[in-house]
């Protein structure tokens, strides 16, 4: 019976809620990545691309999940290589998940925005176009440029070292040269070879 009174939030929407930072540590790669994503300036990208080309006729029927959500969970999905059911049940258990799609707390309750139907994401996955993923990409750039995570130019490397006395250059170098002489020396001999009989 006690088991069942500490599930009873979880099973009727009623009890005090579970903040999902607690659970989510400020190591954590899908934390930082969300912390540092530009979501409002998409999220208001989206929503107003939707807007002008799907107007909606009713406003009856089940409120309509967060674009946030959507967005979240469609990146994650790409992120991690997994399919729109997998995701989808990631969402109910991985608190990291819920983190990265703007869940703060939760409960089960009336809205149940940390359930989404793999039907859901793939409807809404089915709605972007050209324009809107230039733009979203435009964002990302422009929101990471500014907070100095990349630079607008572009970054030249030297993927082989240059300098005198490199170990890779001398080795290079050396390979180099021994080919090249084997190949002199192999083409005198052929000759001579052919001239004997």
């Amino acid at each position: 019976m006690r088991t069942v009174g500490h599930l009873q939030h979880w099973l009727t929407g009623q009890g005090s809620s579970i903040c999902v930072a607690e659970f989510v540590p400020e190591t954590h790669p899908i934390r930082q990545w969300s912390d540092t994503f530009p979501w409002q300036e998409w999220v208001e990208a989206v929503e107003a691309s939707f807007a002008r080309r799907f107007p909606t006729q009713s406003h009856r029927g089940r409120p309509a999940i967060s674009v946030r959500v959507l967005l979240a969970l469609e990146l994650l999905k790409a992120e991690t290589q997994s399919s729109d059911a997998q995701i989808c049940a990631r969402l109910r258990t991985d608190f990291a998940v819920m983190y990265a799609c703007g869940i703060q707390e939760v409960a089960v309750d009336q809205s149940q925005e940390h359930f989404v139907q793999p039907e859901a994401l793939s409807q809404f996955r089915a709605k972007f176009d050209e324009a809107l993923l230039s733009q979203l990409l435009q964002i990302q750039s422009t929101d990471a440029i500014a907070h100095g995570f990349v630079r607008p130019s572009h970054l030249m490397t030297d993927t082989f070292p240059s300098e005198q006395g490199s170990q890779r250059v001398n080795d290079a170098a050396t390979l180099y040269k021994a080919k090249k002489n084997s190949s002199r020396s192999s083409k005198p001999l052929q000759r001579r070879r052919k001239k004997r009989p």
